[in-house]
């Protein structure tokens, strides 16, 4: 989401990564509407994060005051903005997944129990 991407570079240029609603207003209503060169960067970096939640990735904190980047947003944002960043996005809050290996044993043991056809015979 390119306005997200907005958010985040906004706020990454303010002291303290902090601004108001209304200087986020302000500043993102200048960049959104400055041209194609900006929202095509941003269309460009957004693709690399299709399923990006500023929010709920913590890399925003929202309080009484205004909006922050938090030290993981700008991070987020060295990532995207780094060409030689691999495709995959590093989320610090997924947990690592496990490498599964598939192992085959070809090895023949006897069957357990009766075999198709033989049935089981109470004495």
């Amino acid at each position: 989401m390119s306005f997200q991407i907005t958010l985040l570079k906004v706020l990454a240029g303010h002291p303290d990564g902090r601004a108001s609603v209304a200087d986020l207003r302000h500043y993102v209503g200048i960049l959104m509407t400055s041209g194609s060169d900006w929202t095509e960067r941003m269309k460009g970096l957004a693709a690399r994060a299709p399923d990006l939640d500023i929010v709920a990735e913590g890399f925003v904190r929202r309080d009484e005051n205004g909006w922050q980047i938090t030290e993981a947003g700008r991070e987020f944002l060295n990532w995207l903005e780094t060409p030689s960043s691999a495709a995959r996005l590093p989320r610090a809050a997924q947990p690592a997944v496990p490498r599964l290996r598939l192992v085959v044993d070809n090895t023949r043991s006897p069957p357990l129990g009766p075999g198709p056809n033989q049935t089981r015979r109470s004495a």
